[in-house]
């Protein structure tokens, strides 16, 4: 088989990607570096990237610096993971809605989905604030996962949508001449085709949930009982002085859920993702 690319363009490729691969991976590196070192050398001037004394007692010392960092961290993958069932219950039956059926503004409903995506969490913060104030959920683990899927579900839609609108209409269409309902359908023909799909999609909200906890954090709860991790790692910041080794520590111990979830759906995300890639 001829090369698709020359010796130059090959060259050009991996610099590209190294240069990327630089700017993703050198954040999480210094976050692991400065967790390493004492908290002296880190407030000495002029900053220095490297040091001579590297210590793990960041790891140990964050638990007593912040009693409640285990229920912090135990919150932000519970409502993480509440907003993903949440919005897949909605996403999974709108997504099939819209890419097999045909009803008057449907064009028009997705523009709007798509359209919600534009707006910044920031802009609507108030007036959910007073919805939920009138709901009396202000508080409670309500507060932060209602709003996080409403955001999400758009998106999801857009996704799952576009993955369903390649499985072949055949199938459906045998399953209905055997008797089959449009939702059992939808459970037992399409649904077990779109595994990858849904699979992606799932990890996707559960990223974005993840990643907006904090906005919704800070405005609608004021209980640390209920307060996820990115909001509560500010506790390591005093009246007069930054705790940064154990900040680091516990930001990068707070990651290990999303770097989890990739490994073990690893197979499944790179299914969904190159579904459709090849045409037959």
């Amino acid at each position: 088989m001829m090369d698709r690319y020359s010796l130059l363009e090959k060259i050009g490729l991996y610099i590209a990607i190294a240069i990327f691969l630089t700017f993703v991976l050198l954040p999480f590196f210094e976050m692991f570096m400065t967790s390493l070192r004492p908290l002296d050398h880190l407030r000495s001037a002029p900053y220095k990237f490297w040091s001579d004394e590297f210590s793990f007692d960041a790891y140990s010392n964050m638990w007593v610096t912040v009693p409640k960092l285990g229920r912090y961290i135990f919150n932000g993958v519970f409502i993480a993971g509440a907003v993903t069932v949440l919005a897949m219950i909605f996403v999974v039956p709108a997504a099939y809605a819209f890419a097999r059926f045909e009803f008057k503004g449907k064009a028009v409903t997705l523009s709007l989905f798509l359209a919600v995506n534009m707006f910044a969490g920031a802009v609507l913060l108030i007036p959910l604030y007073r919805v939920l104030r009138t709901l009396g959920l202000l508080n409670t683990y309500f507060a932060m996962i209602i709003p996080g899927a409403a955001f999400l579900v758009p998106m999801g839609i857009w996704l799952l949508k576009s993955y369903l609108e390649k499985i072949p209409k055949e199938l459906e269409e045998a399953a209905y001449v055997d008797g089959a309902s449009k939702m059992y359908t939808l459970r037992r023909v399409m649904l077990p085709l779109a595994a990858p799909g849904l699979v992606v999609v799932g990890v996707s909200v559960f990223i974005g949930a993840y990643a907006q906890q904090y906005l919704f954090a800070i405005t609608f709860n004021q209980n640390s009982d209920y307060m996820p991790l990115p909001a509560g790692v500010f506790e390591f910041i005093g009246y007069q002085d930054v705790v940064w080794n154990e900040m680091m520590a516990a930001s990068l111990v707070g990651v290990l859920p999303v770097m989890l979830i990739f490994l073990f759906m690893q197979r499944f995300l790179i299914a969904g993702l190159t579904a459709g890639a090849i045409k037959e």
